[in-house]
Order: C-alpha cells, then structure tokens, then sequence
C-alpha cells in the first residue's frame, strides 16, 4: 500500500530491482564460465607457441577473480568518493566491456581464431576488466539495499540480491545449454600427469566459436543495467553521510514515509562520531566481517558452480549440462528460503544449518569415491552441499556483511570483508582442478576427489562453530543500532582487559 505515512514500496521495490540486477550480472559473469570452460580449454590447447597445462587452465578459468579482488578492495574508496549510484554504473560499463572483449579477444591486435600465448593473455585481461566489475557490484549492491531499506524487510531485500546472483547463474547455464544445442563438448585427453590433448573427433564449432558465444551473452543484461542505474536515487545514508540533508530526506520519505525524519535524524547523531577509522568500533567486527567472507568461499562451493558440468560428466550421469541447470533450479528453490525466512528465523540459525547441511553433502561426495555406490549417491550429495549453501551462506554472508558494519566505516569495512572474499574464491577455485585431479598409491585420481570434499567438509564443520561463538544476530536492528552493538562489545572487552 502506497501511502504518505508509509511511504511507497513500488519506488523501494523498483530501485532495490535495478540494484540486483547488479547481482544478476556478477553470478553471471562468474558462472559463464563453467559451459565456456572446456571449449576454451580445447581452443587454447591447439596454441603453437606454448603449452597450456593444467594449471595455466586452472589460473584462466580463475583469472576474473583477480578483477573482482581489484573491484572490490576499491570498491570502499569509489563508494565514499563517488557514491554508490555512480560506483554501480561503473561496474555495468566493466561488465559491458569485459563481455565484448572476451566474445572476440582478438580484436585490433590479433588474427581471428589463430590461439597464442599473447592472445590468452588479452583474454584474461577482458576476464579481469569483467572481473572488477563483479568486484564492485559485489560489494556495492548488497550496501545499497541494505542503505536503502526499512529495518524490518532489510534481510529479505538484501537475500534477493543473492537470489539474484543464484538466478544469473542458471541463466547462463540455460544460455550455455541453448548456444551448446546440439553440438557437443569437445573431448579432453590426459597426454601426461599435467598435459592434455583435444581428441580428433571433438566438435570444432564448440571450440572455435562456441564459447565465445557464452561469454558475449552477457553484454545484453550489462547494457540494461548500466542504463537502468542512471535513474536509481543515491543512497539517502551516502547523501546524509556527505551533507546532503535535503536530498536524503526526499529520498528517505519516498521510502519510509513519516519516519523520515526519524531515521534521518538517527543517521546524522552516528555521524556526528567524531573518529571514523577503521577500527573506531574495534578489531572484533572488522575479524567477523573479514571471517564471514573467508568461510563463505572456503567451503568451496564456487569449484562447484564453476566446474560443475565436468564434476557431473566425471560421475557419468547422463548429460552433464542438463544436470548444471538441475542444479540451478535447485539451488533457486533454496535460496527463496532464505529469502522468506531470513526474517522469521534469524542469521545465525540459518548459517549454522547451512554449514551442517553442507558438511553432509561433501562428506557423501568424498565417500562416494572411496566406496562403491549408484552414480546417483554422487549427484544428489552435490545436490545436498549446493542446496544448503543457498539458504545459508550465500544469501546470509551478503546480508551480515551489509548491515553488521557501523555507518562511519561501512564503505572501507566492507571493502575490506569482500576482498577477502574474493582473495579465497581465487585460492578455492585456482587450485579445485589441481587437487580434483591428484593422484595417490591404489586409489589413483580418485584420491584427489575425496580429499577435496573432505576438506570443504571439514571447513563447514569448522564455519559452523565460527558463527555459534562470534557472530552477533542483527535481526530487526537498525543499522545505526550495529555501532551501539559493537560500541558496547569494545567496552566489555576493555574491562575483562
């Protein structure tokens, strides 16, 4: 209901709508890979100037992840400088460019087609400008949501920008679905304990052309919301942090209606603190803010998503593409869990479900390779971790990050959480294929694949207790009640002292 005393949630919902369509495009252009990835593989195989290993293979199919760690460490300082409207609109123009570059990274410079060590590396670099974008958008839209939203639908709205980035994901699994059609990835040889070879009978249309095809998809979401963001308002706790009273309260009565005035009036008594370093509030929530991130990725669930196609072709179940968009709607269902009971059931019940929950279904992976079980036991146990994770610590991470931070540090504080953030996506995707594919005694490459979800396993048992003993519970605060919460904390801590 569109009133004055209640102000208008067609304009709350249609500018918080614009904003996760910035987290449509970063699960997008993050998962984009896991259908162009084999393709890619077999393009660059056939370069005559070098060897392209495993691990060169492993670092390209990473190598955004080195923009979104650049995206988002400037992402505070963008934020701050320029405000969260404009710091978006770059991420779309990134985006944009980054999609263009790597449908054709032989543009200008190179002979169309022709793969080469110069030619990998304007690739990668196309990957890293699409990369930065991811970083800022990363960081900046859940902060925008979270800025703009009232206290009490501020988790749900946050948990839609994940649903978004989970809905931009099985997007593009359906796009890689419909541009593969009925041509077939290419075959994949092992030549050596870190070589390979395309096998004769591949298909040439998948490794010349369609990969590209997938990558360049993403230009058409990028230009809509880079166009879109244009007429977004700026965050009224960005306008009120920079004097711009009068435009913060337009914005804030168009949301909230008669507690304008209110919220405003709270918003400017924490700005009135008079240190605004980053550890004014103490190191304890810069620690929980940096550790939500780190666990986040440690408990590997982007080696899933970017590799899922090639983990479900090794289980031998059928087409391995058909099951990553399963996997999509699946992960969907869950994450619209989260997103209508994130403020019924709170954070930390949420975190600590999802981690034992995932703990689960990487353990049933890692058993399945060391006893012999129906492929299916495999799928379902991926099935299991992913869907666990989507109604945990892929929406609730984003949700914490954006409102646990005090209002004086939150641009540079989660600058900070999400370069760590992305730092471990880095390390966890960089080196998933490196420990898939080791080796060991009797057990040979299967080694590789319990020992990895092993771990991941391990690390959810181990983020679970994370979140029992530090993370306070934010649900229906106010994020100017967060610097009073920490305020406190600091205090107690200095008396045990």
């Amino acid at each position: 209901m569109n009133t004055q005393d209640n102000g208008s949630k067609l304009y709350l919902y249609s500018i918080v709508c614009v904003a996760v369509l910035g987290g449509l495009l970063f699960g997008y252009d993050t998962a984009v890979i896991s259908g162009a990835e084999k393709g890619l593989q077999a393009f660059f195989l056939g370069a005559p100037d070098f060897v392209y290993t495993d691990m060169i293979h492993g670092l390209t199919s990473s190598s955004a992840l080195i923009g979104c760690i650049l995206g988002s460490a400037i992402s505070g300082l963008l934020a701050s400088r320029l405000g969260r409207k404009k710091s978006l609109a770059i991420a779309g123009v990134l985006f944009f460019l980054s999609a263009l570059g790597s449908y054709n990274p032989e543009f200008f410079f190179f002979d169309y087609g022709q793969p080469s060590l110069s030619l990998l590396v304007a690739f990668n670099v196309y990957r890293i400008i699409g990369g930065i974008g991811v970083g800022l958008a990363s960081a900046i839209c859940p902060m925008y949501i979270a800025e703009v939203a009232p206290s009490n639908i501020r988790g749900t709205l946050v948990s839609w920008n994940q649903f978004a980035i989970i809905f931009g994901q099985l997007v593009v699994y359906f796009v890689n679905f419909l541009i593969l059609g009925d041509h077939t990835n290419p075959v994949i040889e092992r030549i050596g304990e870190t070589l390979y070879a395309v096998h004769p009978s591949s298909d040439p249309w998948t490794i010349q052309t369609g990969w590209r095809y997938m990558f360049g998809s993403e230009g058409f979401v990028a230009l809509a919301f880079t166009i879109l963001v244009c007429f977004v308002p700026e965050s009224p706790r960005y306008l009120a942090l920079t004097g711009k009273d009068t435009k913060a309260l337009y914005v804030l009565t168009k949301i909230n209606g008669s507690k304008a005035k209110e919220i405003l009036h709270e918003i400017k008594n924490t700005v009135t603190v008079k240190s605004e370093r980053l550890f004014s509030f103490g190191v304890m929530v810069i620690f929980v803010g940096v550790m939500l991130s780190v666990f986040q990725q440690a408990v590997g669930i982007n080696a899933v998503l970017y590799y899922a196609p090639r983990i479900f072709d090794s289980m031998g179940m059928g087409n391995p593409m058909v099951q990553t968009v399963i996997m999509g709607v699946v992960n969907i269902l869950f994450t619209l869990v989260a997103v209508f009971t994130v403020e019924k059931l709170g954070r930390k019940p949420l975190l600590i479900w999802g981690s034992f929950g995932m703990a689960i279904g990487a353990f049933g992976v890692a058993i399945s390779n060391i006893v012999e079980v129906h492929p299916l036991m495999p799928v379902i146990s991926i099935m299991v971790y992913s869907a666990a994770f989507m109604f945990s610590w892929g929406p609730i991470c984003w949700v914490l990050i954006s409102e646990i931070f005090p209002n004086t540090i939150r641009s540079a504080a989660v600058a900070i959480a999400v370069a760590f953030q992305w730092i471990f996506n880095f390390i966890v995707s960089s080196t998933f294929v490196p420990m898939y594919n080791m080796r060991a005694g009797d057990m040979g490459e299967s080694f590789g694949h319990v020992f990895v979800y092993a771990l991941y396993g391990a690390i959810c048992i181990l983020a679970a207790w994370f979140v029992y003993a530090l993370v306070p519970e934010t649900k229906g605060k106010t994020l100017e009640e967060m610097s009073a919460l920490w305020r406190n904390r600091e205090k107690k801590h200095h008396k045990i002292r």
